[in-house]
């Protein structure tokens, strides 16, 4: 594997050409297993460039690196497969389907990638493991639909269906915003443990600093966005 598990070069972002550039990043990089945090400002940009490192958006220009492959250059097919293979997301909004069950919810990325699959061995096995460390383990409650569970469940779910599978990258977008203090700390450690076991290079966006000694680095978004010096000073 690479040394640079997520390597971005002159990244600009913007989503219009008639409209400002939000994003302008001379430079990123996060070793291979390292525990990043980033932070910033709401409305600094921070899930728009989670955005661009999953290949969800296209840059503007520049580079995005994963793993050592230029995922901006990929056709859409293939990055969708790299997607599915190397990357675990916790989205902001959870993205659960409605109509699945818990488990089954857990169990999409290895539906959806033969790679993360063959890295679990049995995938049922795997999904109840991680539910189970994240209080998820009545068997009534894995057959329930996802959403009819509380918001703090459902971002529990997210966060078993993004460790699945072991992947080399996980991006969690503020992912513990619903948690209550407890909780919280309940599953920071969860995501710690499990990328330390594979060695998971976790890129973890928060606006709450007091998670920042849990982490290798902390990164201030407004720091290496050369458009946030522009800004007028409120």
């Amino acid at each position: 594997m690479p040394s640079s598990a997520i390597e971005l070069t002159n990244l600009r972002f913007g989503w219009r050409p008639t409209e400002p550039v939000l994003l302008d990043v001379p430079e990123l990089r996060l070793d291979a297993g390292e525990r990043v945090l980033l932070y910033g400002p709401s409305g600094c940009g921070k899930s728009t460039l989670l955005s661009l490192i999953a290949g969800v958006l296209q840059p503007t220009a520049g580079s995005v690196r994963l793993l050592g492959n230029e995922i901006s250059a990929m056709p859409n097919a293939r990055r969708d497969a790299f997607r599915g293979a190397n990357l675990g997301f916790i989205f902001q909004m959870f993205n659960l389907v409605p109509y699945l069950s818990v488990r089954d919810n857990v169990l999409l990325p290895a539906r959806f990638s033969a790679a993360r699959a063959n890295r679990m061995g049995d995938p049922a096995r795997e999904a109840s493991r991680l539910l189970a460390a994240l209080g998820l383990s009545a068997t009534d409650l894995l057959r329930t639909p996802a959403t009819r569970l509380s918001v703090g469940q459902q971002q529990r779910i997210a966060a078993a269906r993004a460790l699945l599978g072991r992947p080399p990258i996980l991006i969690a977008d503020e992912p513990t915003s619903a948690l209550d203090p407890e909780s919280q700390q309940a599953f920071v450690n969860l995501l710690i443990e499990e990328c330390s076991a594979d060695g998971t290079t976790m890129l973890f966006v928060s606006h709450d600093r007091s998670l920042a000694d849990r982490f290798d680095r902390n990164v201030d978004l407004d720091e290496i966005n050369r458009v946030a010096a522009k800004r007028p000073s409120s």
